[in-house]
């Protein structure tokens, strides 16, 4: 892929736009037609209980991200191919829409991205989250995004609908102070000054927004916590969370393979680090245990997050605190994709 640098064709509705620098990945994507579309939450430790992914794979190939064994229940690697064989729900909207008109839909929050990124390079292409937003705004549905992407700007007249006739929220993925670190960590990622910039532009919008400082890398960016929370309030943050890095599965030796290429001299005291908050195993796949550590190390990174927090008036994260605004649409929006 080379960069390219175009004036706006007048005679286009849509322009391609580079987010950051180019990659050299070459990306495949595999169109499914799926069964449903939003993906039920049983894990007690987790404050939402209804996800919704329209793309299985994230091309930011963040080293740590979590959701990578999933990729291996469609015969793909949890390594480059969860960064590089991308799947995109074609029928996500319309998958919605039947599910929020079942009588047993009461209009719960549902989480955009509980897996990967919802806003990853090929939504400019499907525009699938667009079309899954404008559903949700159409019943009034409660909506949390989780990105790293500025590409959510492009949806700003929805977003601004949801959060003026429901509940909205956008969580920033930002667990990084500076670019160079993120880029090694995140490389296909849009840059740390990228992400601050759209949530500044949201907020001066009026959408909230929030900033995730996951994961917690000891020995790598606990130090980052107080930086990346001042500059988060700076552009508009009124809330943050933050959980410990988890290596559940193949996780692990994609992590450690690409951290010590990164950074080969720091390997070895983050894996120290991991173990020494988690009793001498490098993760934990149990509930309330799993995003957190232990001992004196674990208990600074935490006040260190609180006491930052404190200072700069974050509120505390509430989701029973979101309104029940759901109502289905009349019935001249009932066919919302009537012509997909």
């Amino acid at each position: 892929m080379k960069i390219i640098s175009n004036p706006a064709n007048r005679f286009l509705s849509e322009q391609r736009e580079l987010i950051d620098s180019s990659s050299q990945t070459k990306i495949t994507v595999y169109h499914e037609h799926a069964k449903s579309i939003l993906s039920r939450n049983d894990s007690p430790d987790l404050p939402f209980r209804w996800s919704l992914n329209p793309y299985r794979g994230c091309f930011h190939a963040c080293a740590y991200c979590y959701a990578r064994p999933t990729h291996e229940y469609w015969g793909f690697g949890a390594g480059t191919d969860f960064d590089s064989k991308l799947v995109a729900k074609t029928n996500a909207p319309q998958q919605l829409q039947h599910t929020l008109n079942k009588r047993s839909w009461k209009g719960e929050l549902i989480v955009f991205s509980g897996n990967t990124d919802c806003y990853q390079p090929i939504e400019s292409t499907y525009r699938l989250t667009r079309a899954c937003l404008a559903v949700c705004q159409a019943y009034h549905n409660p909506v949390g995004i989780i990105t790293k992407s500025p590409l959510i700007l492009h949806d700003q007249d929805i977003l601004h609908q949801l959060h003026n006739e429901a509940w909205l929220r956008v969580y920033f993925s930002i667990p990084f102070a500076k670019n160079e670190t993120a880029r090694k960590v995140e490389p296909q990622a849009p840059s740390i000054s990228r992400r601050f910039e759209a949530m500044e532009q949201l907020s001066r919008l009026g959408i909230p927004t929030a900033v995730s400082l996951a994961p917690i890398i000891p020995g790598l960016n606990e130090e980052d916590i107080p930086t990346i929370l001042r500059m988060a309030h700076d552009a508009g943050a009124t809330t943050a969370t933050y959980s410990l890095l988890r290596l559940n599965g193949n996780v692990e030796p994609v992590f450690i393979e690409r951290m010590t290429k990164q950074f080969p001299d720091r390997i070895q005291k983050i894996l120290n680090r991991l173990r020494e908050l988690r009793h001498g195993a490098v993760s934990e796949e149990k509930f309330f245990a799993r995003q957190n550590g232990h001992g004196t190390t674990w208990h600074i990174i935490e006040q260190l997050f609180q006491l930052s927090c404190k200072q700069l008036g974050f509120r505390s994260h509430d989701t029973h605190a979101i309104p029940h605004t759901f109502r289905r649409p009349g019935p001249q929006q009932t066919h919302l994709f009537h012509d997909m």
